[in-house]
């Protein structure tokens, strides 16, 4: 008797693993359904309760600007960079970044009131949030204090030019992301 429990209880463990295994399975695919419905209506949202939608490259409030969405941070909104960074994470997005003329274009039409950008200096050099190096093309725009101390980052200023500011300063940001496509 003794041996027949032990084997019904060890039956029933191992198809207390499987389904533990089929719960934790199940979870991820709702996770994923769950990721692609918000999706559909963050980009596909439904006009005046009409049935159909209407798909955008760029959600609600994000600007597509040459093949890249921007989101500029309301006027009276401010943040450390850090924490503007975090706002831009949590948006599926990042910082603005810069690596060529139609990048600095793009900051300069759409960040008129000045923003925190993706660079900031890491031991001594300016460092973009992508991991590159700010590259002689675009580091003219830096005004002084020019070396980069750590602790800084780089803020476009309504005079189109970027300054070295204390990342604990308080100010508004700009974020960007890659637009939706099908």
């Amino acid at each position: 008797m003794g041996l027949r429990i032990y084997f019904t209880n060890r039956n029933l463990n191992d198809k207390f693993c499987v389904l533990e295994n089929q719960i934790t399975d199940l979870t991820a695919v709702n996770q994923n359904v769950s990721r692609a419905q918000w999706s559909i209506d963050e980009y596909c949202p439904k006009e005046n309760n009409v049935s159909e939608r209407q798909c955008r490259a760029c959600q609600k409030g994000w600007m597509l600007i040459q093949s890249t969405c921007y989101l500029s941070s309301d006027r009276f909104d401010q943040k450390t960079w850090e924490e503007a960074r975090e706002d831009c994470r949590a948006r599926s997005s990042d910082l603005a970044v810069v690596h060529n003329k139609e990048d600095e274009n793009v900051l300069r039409r759409y960040s008129r009131h000045g923003s925190w950008i993706g660079l900031r200096a890491e031991g001594g050099r300016w460092k973009w949030i992508d991991g590159s190096d700010l590259t002689e093309s675009v580091s003219y725009r830096i005004q002084e204090p020019r070396p980069a101390a750590d602790g800084q980052c780089a803020f476009t200023n309504v005079k189109d030019r970027w300054t070295s500011e204390s990342c604990a300063e308080r100010k508004r940001w700009i974020c960007e992301k890659k637009p939706l496509s099908v």
